[in-house]
């Protein structure tokens, strides 16, 4: 049989009575497509111990910094393909964790810098939530890895989150200040935050600390429980320094595009079920909001030929591009609710988003995934130089076969 006769098998041909997540076949198909990824992000791994960025062939994208979430998402992506079982990890694993302690991390002010230069020179000085809730994820997948480092850093990016970014008086992060920890601006956003949620529940997996557990929940409230509801069960993403919804701010078009993003509503809710599965089921009323959010996103961006759109305004479509990231956080998203409460519709949307990939998304030849198409279903490139990460498309592979909802990354396979 031939490697083509698999992937049709797999995504569209095959007929399986039951959920995919559960079918061999399937999980054979992404078992070879996060292979695929590994190899071809392993050689990024520079011999000063940085990584590259690579252009869409493979090849190194020279001349730019390395930024903060590259670091923390290697060392993520390879510690949690190795708790998998996959050959060669290490290698990119300790290259990451000595490169954020020993050139990311800020000796004088703490912290971490969000962009550093081949040279080890400091590239842009601000510390921003966002990529410090990275730094905790990749420490406390690298711990769950058995990582000899993990312990160090995870115990420094959590003093760090605690004293300088968490608001207790809110029980959520500001976003960023300068090197020196001054603030610059009165921004306050979803994205930080929710990636905060993603690398506390990890840290809570890995420590036992309940602590990362209440401050993940209290993040978690605020956006399913006062937000959610008031605003047609689309999250707001853009906040003024008091939490008020922010609906004209207009910022970077790749972190914090003006209006709302389905491809973060997905991955919210994915990590309110994670939460609800850590805190032992009791509030039964989780699973529907989560559900809730997840399927308005979907109805939402999901475009007549395939994909979800970036943004919306007012709840219509603002930005209509086609990303990666979001159709592999939808795909954790449903798998998430398939396991919980398996139908119809949320198996359909599983289907129809891995063909969608699976035609347009995933480069067989070279590894990795198209990060964004054109109208015409070919990969672009306007909004990202090359395949910027493997962080959003290896957790695709790899989370939806796991019969679990949380501790994924221990999960005895």
């Amino acid at each position: 049989m031939t490697k083509t006769t698999q992937t049709q098998q797999a995504i569209g041909n095959h007929a399986f009575s039951g959920q995919w997540i559960n079918d061999p076949i399937h999980q054979e198909f992404l078992r070879d497509d996060v292979q695929r990824q590994l190899d071809f992000f392993r050689p990024m791994l520079r011999g000063d111990g940085g990584f590259d960025v690579p252009d869409l062939a493979g090849a190194p994208l020279l001349g730019g910094p390395q930024e903060l979430h590259t670091t923390t998402r290697m060392v993520h992506s390879f510690a949690l393909a190795k708790q998998f079982g996959y050959a060669d990890c290490d290698d990119v694993i300790d290259a990451g964790m000595a490169f954020l302690w020993n050139t990311h991390r800020d000796t004088k002010n703490g912290g971490y810098f969000a962009a550093v230069n081949h040279d080890g020179t400091v590239a842009d000085d601000t510390k921003l939530a966002y990529g410090h809730g990275f730094v905790l994820l990749a420490a406390s997948t690298a711990k769950d890895a058995g990582h000899s480092d993990a312990d160090r850093l995870l115990a420094d990016v959590t003093d760090v989150l605690q004293s300088k970014f968490w608001e207790e008086a809110h029980g959520r992060f500001a976003d960023e200040f300068r090197a020196d920890w001054t603030p610059f601006s009165t921004y306050r956003g979803l994205n930080a935050n929710m990636h905060n949620v993603e690398a506390h529940l990890a840290a809570f997996e890995a420590t036992g600390e309940t602590a990362y557990l209440d401050r993940a929940g209290r993040i978690l409230g605020f956006f399913f429980d006062e937000l959610a509801p008031a605003h047609g069960w689309r999250l707001p993403e853009h906040f003024t320094q008091d939490w008020q919804v922010d609906t004209t701010y207009a910022g970077n078009p790749m972190f914090r595009p003006a209006g709302t993003t389905p491809g973060h509503s997905v991955e919210l809710g994915r990590l309110l079920l994670q939460y609800w599965d850590l805190t032992g089921r009791a509030d039964g009323s989780i699973p529907a909001k989560a559900s809730r959010v997840i399927h308005q996103a979907l109805s939402d961006a999901i475009r007549p030929d395939g994909g979800l759109v970036y943004t919306l305004k007012d709840g219509k479509v603002s930005v209509a591009d086609r990303y990666w990231w979001p159709v592999t956080e939808a795909i954790g998203a449903l798998a998430a609710l398939q396991k919980y409460a398996p139908n119809a519709e949320n198996e359909t949307h599983y289907r129809a988003l891995w063909a969608f990939a699976d035609r347009y998304l995933i480069d067989y030849e070279r590894g990795g995934w198209f990060p964004e198409l054109g109208d015409d279903g070919r990969p672009v490139s306007r909004q990202f130089l090359g395949k910027p990460d493997i962080y959003h498309s290896i957790q695709a592979g790899l989370f939806p076969p796991v019969p679990a909802l949380s501790r994924i990354s221990t999960f005895q396979r």
